[in-house]
């Protein structure tokens, strides 16, 4: 009889001891699963916010075009993203301003001494004009080109300003000491003569000069040469070093 009752408790106490033994050890391990610490990501390079963050860009400044290099004085700022194609000449003292244009991909486009192509000006020249006059484009010395204007194989003699957004077209002359106001379009083959105001579109006189604003008008062009001084002590010739800096940063896992 002892015997029986000894079997009997025996079945009854072994598997409530194994099922305590496995809960116990799920319980264990998700406990460890818990307190173990997750894996960091791994470290990304990020750069410093003290750092000067250079704007590398692969824009080319100078574009040969066959046989033809444009030529730049040693003086003569030219801005890093302006672009200068073919017959392009820009003289000494002279400057060429940010965004700006210089295709002389058809004919010779000159930039005289002292002069300046202000922002995002675009200058080109045709293969021939209409009216049998020279299409090449010529801007001659002391000369302010406002910002946004265009220009197509016209003349611009010494001394002269040419008022912001505006157009000049085929054939186009503007005489010596002469001013355009801002949003000036000049009709093909029309002639501005010397010390006028003209403005409108299309151009029509407005008034005569005083001498006192003949004298003002290469003063305008030396104080933005001064002005370009400042800049083309800044200025970095970036060449092709964007490349290399492009690799650099991907070496390193930072996004270009």
């Amino acid at each position: 009889m002892a015997t029986s009752l000894a079997r009997i408790s025996r079945r009854c106490v072994t598997p409530s001891l194994s099922s305590n033994l496995i809960r116990r050890y799920f319980a264990a391990e998700a406990v460890a699963v818990a307190t173990t610490e997750a894996p960091k990501p791994k470290s990304e390079v990020t750069p410093s916010p003290d750092r000067a963050k250079w704007d590398y860009r692969g824009q080319r400044q100078i574009i040969p075009l066959g046989q033809w290099l444009p030529k730049v004085a040693v003086d003569a700022y030219v801005a890093p993203n302006v672009v200068l194609a073919g017959q392009v000449t820009v003289w000494d003292g002279s400057s060429v301003w940010n965004g700006a244009v210089l295709r002389g991909d058809l004919n010779k486009i000159t930039l005289g001494f002292c002069s300046n192509v202000q922002e995002r000006c675009v200058v080109h020249a045709a293969w021939s004009s209409p009216t049998g006059l020279p299409a090449e484009t010529l801007i001659d010395r002391y000369v302010t080109v406002g910002a946004y204007s265009l220009l197509r194989s016209c003349t611009i003699e010494p001394e002269c300003i040419i008022g912001q957004h505006s157009i000049l077209m085929e054939g186009s002359l503007v005489e010596t000491r002469s001013i355009l106001e801002a949003g000036s379009v000049v009709p093909p083959g029309r002639r501005i003569p010397s010390g006028e105001l003209w403005g409108g579109n299309p151009a029509r006189f407005i008034r005569a000069l005083t001498n006192e604003e003949t004298l003002e008008i290469p003063k305008l062009a030396v104080a933005i040469n001064h002005l370009s001084g400042d800049y083309f002590s800044e200025f970095l010739p970036y060449s092709t070093v964007y490349l290399e800096v492009e690799k650099f940063k991907k070496s390193l896992g930072i996004a270009v």
